[in-house]
């Protein structure tokens, strides 16, 4: 045929569809309009209650061989999946010519380190040896001063006093011997014996004596009064001086100590940190090379796992990993275990030890038991952060037995038994719907639908359990009747009691009125006021405090007066 032919021949089959649909719709509206409702009814058997989640197979128990070099590294070798290992055999390598370059540099850093160690520690020694020798000398001059002082007061100071009070007594007696023998003199001169000469020659002597007197009395007089005192004074600040010398030494030495001391300390904490992080290096690059903790089958911590792109990149050589991060799972034991996430609208029916029935996508008609083991207490942080509306918590399903077809990363899908009965009533969960805090079903009454309320228990997400409203073989909508604005409407029309507040407690209008009295506002609404008589406003604005007065006033005030702006502005 032609292409003319065969477009023809699509148009008039499209045309045929569109009319059969056309009346379709027709025969749709037909049935609508003559009030056909989907009618269901309550149904009496067996009923499971439970909770059905995908997962992940995983082992149980297993060893996790993390990346401990820090930073980031590059894969050199890896060891492929699936293959059994032994203890001690290399699984991963990393690369480590960074790691050797750092090793290279630490070591000219260690030696430097070492260096300056040893060089304090050799001026720790001379510094101590000089200030011993400082001290040594700073005492000898001590005691020195002291022997000095000891020897003036007891020797040189009394020998000097001694010499000075002899030699007046010698002038003493040289001058009484002069004065005797001139006045001898002076009759022997009268009688001729003795010429003026002579004569003239003892009064010299006599002047020469008595001239010698008064100098050894001025030299004991100069000796006890400045000689002395000034020997004396001079002596003690020599050794007062000595005591300070001495002090200052020691001090010098002591904080020269302290201070080579110090850096010793210093020199040596640097020395032994250089030390270990020559050592760490060493230990990085042996990290570089990780090797099986326990003999097992390899499994790569990727496998199974999924990111906010979809599923894990696989580990491969030439890849790049950061520090901490789980690579290579080995098993220790045969026991497995699923790993979901429950949402937290099931949460409430979950709990420790409730069985479990587990399917596996790769295992077609095979089932497998376990048991809830472990529920977390927070909702998953991965899965917030894509949606943060969604609050999913990691739980594992602990598989008891019949594992060994079963193996990691495997999809499967959970089904959590909550509740199971031999005979119950239920309905599919969108018969039921929420008017206020009441459940209620909608059945064919002779004036059209009729709301009862009914009492429901759990539901699996299909099925709900009745508990009581219903009797077996009743018919029930299977959806409400009324549009979902209606059912709302019904719901905000619902009035719940009052609560009663406990005794001491502050009550809602007395909280607002301390608010209202905390801000300066009135107490009471202006139009309310308005609404009372002459007496009742009088009896109240006299309830009122001066300020709430003048408050209520400007806020009456301000009303009418924008009104009237709002007037004028229309205007």
């Amino acid at each position: 045929m032609s292409p003319g032919i065969w477009i023809r021949v699509i148009l008039a089959a499209g045309l045929c569809v569109a009319g059969w649909l056309g009346l379709r719709a027709v025969w749709s509206d037909e049935e609508d309009a003559n009030g056909a409702v989907p009618l269901t009814v309550v149904q009496s058997g067996p009923l499971v209650i439970s909770v059905a989640q995908a997962g992940t197979i995983q082992n149980r128990e297993r060893a996790v061989v993390k990346s401990e070099v820090e930073g980031t590294a590059t894969i050199l070798f890896l060891v492929p999946e699936g293959i059994d290992v032994k203890k001690g055999d290399l699984l991963v390598e990393l690369d480590s010519s960074r790691l050797q370059e750092e090793k290279s540099q630490q070591q000219i850093t260690v030696l430097n380190s070492e260096a300056a160690f040893i060089r304090a520690r050799e001026n720790l020694a001379v510094t101590k040896s000089q200030t011993d020798s400082d001290i040594a000398k700073a005492e000898l001059t001590l005691k020195f001063a002291q022997q000095d002082l000891t020897k003036y007061l007891e020797g040189e100071y009394p020998r000097e006093l001694q010499k000075a009070e002899s030699q007046i007594t010698i002038a003493k007696e040289e001058l009484a011997r002069a004065d005797e023998t001139l006045r001898l003199s002076k009759p022997l001169v009268e009688q001729g014996f003795m010429t003026q000469t002579e004569l003239q020659a003892s009064e010299l002597s006599a002047k020469r004596a008595q001239i010698a007197l008064d100098l050894a009395q001025v030299d004991l007089s100069l000796l006890k009064k400045y000689t002395h005192e000034r020997n004396l004074d001079q002596l003690k600040s020599d050794l007062n001086q000595a005591k300070e010398a001495l002090m200052r030494t020691k001090r010098k030495a002591s904080a020269d100590l302290v201070q080579a001391r110090a850096e010793l300390k210093a020199k040596e904490s640097e020395h032994e940190r250089q030390k270990a992080r020559l050592k760490k290096s060493d230990e990085q690059i042996l990290k570089c090379k990780m090797v099986a903790p326990v003999a097992g089958m390899v499994v790569y911590a990727t496998t199974g796992k999924g990111n906010w792109r979809g599923n894990a990149e696989p580990l491969e050589e030439g890849q790049n990993v950061r520090e901490r991060q789980e690579l290579i799972f080995l098993p220790t034991t045969s026991a497995m275990m699923a790993d979901i996430k429950i949402h937290e609208a099931s949460l409430r029916k979950v709990r420790r030890g409730m069985p479990v029935r587990i399917t596996v996508d790769a295992l077609p008609g095979k089932e497998f038991w376990g048991r809830v083991g472990k529920i977390a207490l927070l909702p998953d942080a991965f899965s917030r952060r894509l949606n943060p509306d969604l609050k999913v918590y990691s739980s594992e399903i602990y598989i008891d037995r019949d594992t060994d077809l079963l193996r990691p990363g495997m999809t499967c899908r959970s089904e959590i038994i909550v509740e199971q009965y031999e005979e119950a009533l239920y309905l599919p969960v969108q018969c039921i719907v929420r008017v206020g805090e009441k459940s209620v079903a909608y059945v064919p009454g002779p004036d059209g639908p009729e709301l009862r309320e009914v009492q429901v228990g759990y539901d699996n997400n299909r099925m709900i359990r009745i508990v009581s409203g219903l009797d077996p073989g009743d018919q029930v909508l299977l959806a409400p009747p009324l549009a979902p604005s209606q059912v709302r409407e019904q719901a905000t029309n619902h009035k719940s009691p009052l609560v009663k507040v406990p005794k001491g407690t502050t009550t809602p209008a007395e909280a607002k009125k301390q608010d209202a009295e905390a801000e300066g506002k009135p107490v009471i609404d202006p139009a309310t006021l308005r609404g009372m008589s002459r007496e009742e406003r009088r009896k109240f604005f006299e309830a009122l405090t001066p300020k709430q007065r003048e408050q209520l006033r400007k806020t009456m005030g301000s009303r009418r007066g924008g009104s009237g702006r709002r007037r004028r502005e229309e205007q």
